[in-house]
């Protein structure tokens, strides 16, 4: 599982394919192709390229919402979010060869998630973002505190991404309260050098490594 996860975003800027190749160049290893509202022949073309910048790079691939393109265009799995299709559907659709995450909220939400066949958790939003319309509650730190614990006390060993709004200056923070990493668009996407920012991004994941852990919320 890797620790950042970079979700394509559209801007005045990049495309989503330029989003996707700056997010590898500076060493993400872990892209979604995030289309919102894009019809299936808009999505295919960015997505076949994707994928081959992906095959280049040793990435990890996954589509956003689209679990009926999965096999079309070679993805190694898709995301989930909380209007899309529910994640033990996918799962009988999929089978167990492919990657599944669902979008969290709640501690609920993880749960039924979990039941369902999930992989990993996208869990948020950490704060306002502007990336992405009908925002579900807020979570701050407290709140991912509070749904690691839970998962604890119910022995759900799911990875619990931190997705919403998160900048640079927030990875000490957000990693420290046991979730397993975090997914980015907007941070990146606005720096004057998208790929140097991942780059930062990274160095700044590791660092956090060697910080000493809560004890009230070590996993």
């Amino acid at each position: 599982m890797e620790q950042v996860q970079f979700i394509t975003h559209y801007t005045e800027k990049y495309s989503y394919l330029d989003s996707a190749r700056m997010a590898l160049a500076g060493g993400c290893r872990w892209i979604q192709l995030r289309m919102k509202d894009a019809g299936r022949q808009e999505i295919l073309p960015v997505a076949a390229a994707v994928r081959r910048l992906c095959n280049e790079h040793g990435a990890v691939f996954i589509i956003d919402d689209h679990v009926e393109l999965v096999r079309e265009i070679g993805a190694d799995g898709v995301h989930l979010g909380k209007n899309d299709m529910p994640v033990a559907e996918a799962r009988r659709m999929l089978g167990s060869g492919y990657i599944i995450g669902g979008t969290a909220n709640t501690y609920e939400d993880v749960k039924l998630h979990w039941l369902g066949g999930a992989d990993y958790i996208g869990c948020g939003p950490f704060r306002y973002t502007t990336t992405k319309q009908k925002l579900s509650p807020i979570l701050g730190l407290e709140g991912y505190k509070k749904i690691i614990r839970s998962m604890q006390a119910e022995h759900i060993p799911l990875p619990v991404v931190a997705i919403g709004g998160i900048t640079f200056a927030d990875i000490p923070s957000v990693m420290q309260t046991g979730v397993a990493g975090i997914a980015l668009s907007g941070t990146v996407l606005r720096a004057d050098n998208p790929a140097e920012e991942m780059r930062r991004v990274l160095a700044e994941i590791d660092r956090t490594k060697q910080l000493p852990k809560n004890e009230t919320i070590i996993i």
